[in-house]
């Protein structure tokens, strides 16, 4: 009697704590204990209320995290934010900022573009139909989004407008923010999300600066599997190269938490000292300014571990971090919004959301309620393709390992090694329409940019003029800069040129219309050199 009922005691442990059937979600062919993503060949089966309640809670999350951290962003470089720094949260305050601060909400409507495209053009749409939705918007873009968005206007197409000799911040965050509808889409299948957003983020980005909006596409599909960060944060990297410094970044950061469990403070002292240097964006190079992808992710990362499931301790610890204190936090919270759901989101962080659930987001015609019903229905269709079912109120998922995706690194070999200013005007009053300088190194990135001149007392964001600026490298025209003084279709920085042979260059500009309209205006010279500035001594 005793064998028979030890026999059956690990049957009697797995239906006393296995999923109850009101839970509507249950594992086929899973071993007990098992994280579920980690059988090859297994599936998971929910109710299609369960797996719309995990989709609203991954863009109810996005909403939240963004909204909380905007009047954070970028105040806080270098630096994390003090424990007793107070940051607004009142029933009505999503509304009120949704309307009065749309520009808040770039992680939204930038997502939005390419779900838009998905649900008009269908799953298969080609990587151009996104990318000239993308390019012809009328929001305003910063960095990598809005290089490639330059590249797109002026004939480039993906992936060369994301990769680093075309665009000096392919390794920022841009596709980082934007990746959430990729995993989104493919509810456990992280390599199927992955390949969803491998065109789009190539539009803008490339190397580490791809590998952020791939790590965070992955953690989204895993996260409507498990309930362990954990896991999600250490499987989800398996499908970056370890080779990367993105792997390597958010490798530490989790061998970190491992030594220091208790005090996320220390770890984020450690991932500043190890990996707070910038060597692609213009804006933070020689400057605490640091908007890499890698960085910001981990402070995602640091967010959801130290966070434990916890959805404030998620919220602060990912915003306190600092640099892009909106982003970070709303895609931390999208993740952990997807594993708990919509309606396990604590009553505390959803106060005044329903009430804005309707509101179209700036630039788009859809809100939060529209892309709700499309989610579901884009997973629905993604599920189906990949292997899984659609039987009634039943969806059965194929589960997916992640598997690595290729190597790529950006600025390999290259080294700042100077900031020079400028401060100059090409078309200044009784200046000649050149300008000219030597340097030594392997590369320059002139930052600047063409504007209108001040008309109205206030600055003008759009103009027709387009400034055409001839570049020699050691003397050798190597372009013909188009330099539109319109913000929209700016290109982010003047000029620039990689992989020169080591030594001395020269570098000429020659402004051929110059317009009393406007003003071409030359701010700092970036030096790079083929080893960092303290190997030289």
């Amino acid at each position: 009697m005793k064998l028979r009922f030890f026999l059956f005691l690990p049957l009697l442990i797995l239906l006393a704590w296995g999923p109850r059937p009101t839970q509507k979600a249950f594992v086929v062919g899973m071993p007990a204990g098992v994280p579920e993503a980690a059988v090859p060949g297994a599936a998971v089966t929910m109710t299609k209320a369960v797996l719309q309640d995990k989709i609203k809670g991954g863009w109810a999350g996005q909403v939240i995290g963004c909204t909380f951290g905007g009047p954070t962003e970028f105040k806080f470089n270098g630096t994390m934010m003090n424990d007793y720094q107070p940051i607004p949260w009142y029933d009505g305050y999503i509304k009120k900022t949704m309307l009065e601060n749309v520009g808040l909400y770039d992680d939204l409507y930038m997502d939005l573009t390419f779900v838009d495209v998905f649900e008009k053009k269908g799953l298969d749409a080609p990587v151009s139909e996104h990318a000239n939705a993308f390019a012809k918007a009328e929001y305003m873009l910063w960095h990598a989004n809005q290089v490639g968005r330059y590249n797109i206007l002026n004939g480039m197409k993906a992936p060369e407008s994301g990769h680093w000799l075309n665009n000096p911040h392919a390794d920022d965050i841009d596709f980082q923010i934007e990746a959430d509808f990729s995993g989104l889409m493919a509810p456990g299948m992280p390599n199927t999300a992955i390949q969803l957003g491998d065109s789009i983020g190539h539009i803008m980005n490339s190397g580490d600066g791809w590998y952020g909006g791939v790590y965070v596409g992955a953690m989204y599909a895993l996260a409507f599997v498990s309930n362990d960060v954990n896991y999600v944060v250490r499987q989800g990297l398996k499908a970056i190269p370890v080779q990367s410094t993105f792997h390597q970044c958010i490798a530490d950061v989790i061998n970190w938490h491992e030594q220091y469990p208790n005090d996320w403070k220390r770890v984020w002292l450690e991932i500043q000292r190890k990996w707070a240097d910038d060597v692609g964006c213009s804006d933070g190079i020689f400057a605490p300014y640091n908007i890499d992808a890698k960085i910001n992710s981990a402070y995602i990362v640091l967010g959801l571990l130290y966070g434990q499931g916890d959805y404030t301790k998620t919220m602060q610890i990912s915003t306190r971090a600092g640099q892009d204190s909106d982003c970070n936090p709303s895609s931390a919270g999208g993740i952990l919004g997807v594993m708990l759901g919509y309606d396990k989101i604590p009553a505390y962080w959803k106060m005044g959301l329903k009430e804005a659930e309707d509101i179209e987001f700036k630039y788009t015609t859809l809100s939060l309620n529209d892309v709700y019903r499309l989610g579901l229905k884009h997973a629905l269709q993604v599920i189906g393709r990949q292997g899984g079912q659609v039987t009634g109120d039943q969806v059965t998922i194929a589960l997916q390992t992640p598997t690595p995706v290729r190597l790529e690194q950006n600025f390999t070999g290259h080294f700042p090694i100077e900031k020079r200013a400028i401060n100059t005007n090409l078309n200044a009053p009784n200046q000649a329409n050149e300008y000219a300088t030597r340097f030594e190194g392997i590369g320059f990135l002139l930052s600047g940019d063409a504007r209108p001149n001040v008309q109205t007392g206030q600055y003008e964001y759009e103009s027709d003029y387009i400034a055409q600026v001839e570049v020699y490298v050691d003397n050798k025209k190597v372009e013909t800069a188009h330099l539109p003084a319109s913000f929209t279709r700016r290109r982010y920085d003047l000029t620039w040129k990689y992989q020169l042979p080591p030594g001395q260059h020269t570098l000429r500009l020659k402004l051929l219309n110059p317009d009393k309209n406007a003003t071409v205006r030359l701010r700092s010279l970036i030096i790079f050199g083929n080893k960092p500035i303290l190997a030289r001594y």
